[in-house]
């Protein structure tokens, strides 16, 4: 009806316009007024004294606050307040699954300066705190995600409703970007759920759902989802969310709905406590020690959150919002802000298929070994409601592996992100079994055996034998050539490497590799399962351990001289700790396992010669002799306990690193120079791919990096860290220890060219 009105007004519009012209007055306004133009974003419907203004980005399937939303937005809002007949105001989505996903993140790459980026966050300010102090009460209706600015939209509301369906998330995700909410989130937040919660919610980034938000105080009333009718459950759904939205705008009008909430009891006592300065100290102090445990002080953004917060608490809000705006410009020009940023982007890019659509859709899915790998692989094929057959060769294997598929499963809904229903009808969707039946209803078979290549040929053949013609077969395999397992294949356009990470159902990246026979439509397959299994993903081609393992191995290698050197894991791990790994390098041998690491060092050192060279493998193999293979077996260079946190080194794993001990170069063992030892290794190698197209671009090698081996967020991956840290002088570097240690710091000749070039940057 909206629509209508505006189309029947703009000839009325025109006409009156034509008027001014022919009596010799030209009134420019209505030549250029915007409120002719049809509004693309946002629409606004009046229903009786209730104004239903809509967000609705086009060719979306979300709704960000972009420049061209807001202005719509404002223009709207302005024409409602000044509509006497107007008495309150909702705001609602008309995308099902989305209220608005938070800002447009362009708009804050645009800002080239501080003050551009504070200005946008002072805007930003301006436009909530006009929905704020309406005398019309605004109520939000949230169905789906409401993040980060889209948040800020609910805060400066009055009253919000929202659906208890999963998809509804709230949450201020700006501290994993490097920001901090800056259209007044940190002033808003913490009044509404207290100064603790505020804190844990913007610090963590994390999603609240609906429930919880309601516990919290964050979301006033909860609407539950309809199921289906004449319409979609979605459609019922958001209809009638719209109808309780409306009518408690008007109770508010009306003042049949107070606005005053009742605290808890819990609450009142905080809130009482929170009025004596040295309880304040010691929670600002409390929660300042936690971050730099977890951060290290390597990521700006946390502690300018808690800055910004103490403001507005101690100074009054309008020092807080000065202060929220000032440190949101800051944070936005920072590198960490733009490496995270870089990252989004990425993870963007990689959650897309750019292979197109396969010619079959993997309806039926079977994993080969019930081992770690392949239940974890099973786990998130079942999650996502694909039928998976899982087979082993003992029924003892499949029983573990069944286990730990329920074990994940059910620390879900331990956590209440699944009930026990939904629990059992994902469970169901596994068939578990020792032997190749129904294998021929399968249209993509998993292998996740032992990293044996006869092993893998032996299995490759007997898969053959019982699948259909276009069944596809994937190799989870971390170093070994797909080609190599492919040479066995009748046809090997359908054989392709898929490389998992462990625990599968925790890490995001899925390595995809490609042979020159590969199909473009086995790949298509391969990454449209990979994308249903919640995964990111990096495609690239066919080589000994591929991209991850590559660029791995070298780093290893040069972990184990450092080893050699000091003798001492636990320095090792602080060392790289304080450079931003999440993991330190002697617990991630532990954790990828003392066996797979040496194998690996051993294989890729055969291909590769003197580039794979550091520290003696044998001291891996002698580890693996004494039964210390990791955490897997409850020692590796670390002893492991259950139930025990605390890491204690292990005396055996300490004797045979003195026995191999080496002397160290003063001018090489700094601490800088042992951080950069290992990643000037790991950002070569990582270069070289993308020059042996390995890669096919910067961002997946980025993202690969980042998601797969940990390498530090706060850089951006390889490739972005040689663009803010110089190429030349990243070849400095690898020159100097070139001259120690030899060709394993060779640089290679695509970052020598950009050594030569400046203006080069792999990332723009």
């Amino acid at each position: 009806m909206a629509a209508a009105v505006r189309a029947a007004m703009v000839p009325l519009r025109l006409s009156v316009n034509r008027h001014h012209r022919l009596s010799g007055y030209i009134c420019r306004r209505f030549t250029v007024s915007s409120i002719m133009m049809e509004r693309t974003h946002v629409n606004c419907e009046v229903k009786s004294d209730v104004a239903v203004v809509r967000f609705n980005t086009p060719n979306s399937k979300v709704n960000t606050l972009s420049q061209k939303l807001q202005s719509e937005f404002t223009e709207v809002m302005d024409e409602v307040w000044a509509n006497d007949a107007v008495r309150s105001v909702v705001l609602i989505s008309s995308k099902p699954g989305c209220f608005i996903a938070g800002a447009d993140i362009n708009m804050i790459q645009d800002c080239k300066t501080v003050e551009e980026a504070v200005h946008l966050s002072r805007e930003g300010q301006k436009m909530f705190e006009k929905i704020e102090e309406s005398t019309k009460p605004v109520v939000a209706a949230i169905h789906g995600s409401c993040l980060g600015g889209g948040l800020e939209v609910a805060l400066a509301c009055h009253y919000r409703i929202a659906t208890k369906d999963r998809r509804t998330i709230l949450g201020t995700p700006e501290v994993m970007l490097g920001l901090l909410p800056g259209a007044g989130g940190t002033q808003r937040l913490p009044k509404m759920i207290g100064v603790p919660n505020a804190l844990d919610t913007m610090l963590t980034g994390k999603n609240i759902r609906a429930e919880k938000a309601k516990k919290l105080g964050l979301v006033d009333q909860l609407v539950s989802p309809l199921g289906p009718g004449l319409k979609s459950p979605e459609e019922r759904t958001m209809e009638y969310l719209e109808e309780v939205a409306i009518d408690c705008a008007r109770g508010i009008a009306n003042k049949q709905i107070s606005l005053k909430k009742d605290k808890k009891m819990m609450d009142k006592i905080q809130s009482w406590a929170m009025k004596f300065h040295f309880v304040r100290e010691q929670i600002y102090k409390m929660v300042e020690k936690k971050v730099m445990a977890q951060t290290k002080g390597l990521y700006p953004a946390p502690l300018k959150i808690i800055e910004v917060v103490r403001t507005g608490s101690e100074q009054g809000s309008d020092a807080g919002y000065l202060m929220e705006s000032q440190k949101f410009g800051e944070l936005a020009m920072t590198n960490e802000s733009k490496a995270l940023i870089g990252l989004y982007h990425g993870q963007v890019e990689c959650k897309k298929n750019k292979f197109g659509k396969p010619q079959k859709e993997s309806k039926r899915i079977a994993v080969l070994g019930a081992g770690l790998m392949g239940a974890g692989i099973a786990q998130v094929t079942i999650d996502k409601d694909i039928s998976t057959i899982l087979k082993d060769t003992t029924l003892e294997g499949l029983e573990r592996g069944q286990q730990q598929i329920y074990k994940g499963l059910n620390d879900k809904v331990k956590k209440k992100s699944l009930t026990s229903f939904e629990r059992d009808r994902i469970q169901s969707n596994l068939t578990s079994q020792l032997d190749y039946c129904q294998f021929d209803k399968a249209d993509m078979v998993i292998e996740a055996v032992f990293e044996d290549m006869k092993l893998k040929h032996s299995v490759l053949k007997e898969v053959e034998a019982v699948i259909s013609p276009h069944c596809i077969f994937a190799s989870n395999t971390s170093a070994l050539p797909i080609s190599e397992i492919a040479a066995v294949s009748k046809r090997p356009e359908k054989v392709i490497g898929m490389h998992y990470f462990s625990p599968v159902d925790k890490m995001q990246l899925l390595e995809i590799i490609t042979t020159d026979k590969t199909s473009k439509d086995t790949t298509a397959a391969a990454v449209t399962v990979g994308l249903k299994q919640g995964k990111v993903i990096i495609v690239v081609k066919d080589g000994p351990g591929f991209y991850t393992t590559r660029c791995l191995a070298p780093t290893l290698a040069e972990a184990l001289r450092v080893l050699q050197e000091t003798g001492d894991p636990k320095k090792l791990d602080r060392l790289t700790t304080a450079f931003g790994f999440p993991v330190g390098t002697a617990t991630l041998i532990d954790e990828v396992g003392v066996d797979v690491a040496a194998h690996v060092a051993e294989d890729l050192g055969r291909v590769f010669g003197s580039r794979m060279a550091g520290g003696n493998v044998e001291i891996l193999k002698t580890m693996v002799e004494k039964g210390f293979l990791g955490r897997k077996a409850g020692k590796g260079c670390y002893l492991y306990q259950p139930g025990v946190r605390a890491k204690n080194l292990n005396p055996g794993a300490k004797e045979i690193m003195e026995r191999f001990k080496i002397p160290s170069n003063p001018e090489t063992s700094t601490d800088e120079d042992i951080q950069m030892r290992l990643v000037s290794r790991f950002v070569n190698e990582a270069v070289l791919c993308l020059q042996e197209e390995i890669l096919s671009n910067p961002i997946e090698g980025d993202i690969g990096a980042v998601f797969g081996l940990g390498f530090p967020p706060r850089l951006g991956g390889p490739f972005k860290f040689v663009d803010s840290y110089g190429a030349s002088k990243m070849v400095d570097k690898l020159l100097k220890y070139e001259n120690v240690f030899g060709a394993e710091f060779t640089p290679c000749q695509m970052l020598l060219d950009y050594a030569k070039d400046e203006s080069k940057k792999f990332r723009h």
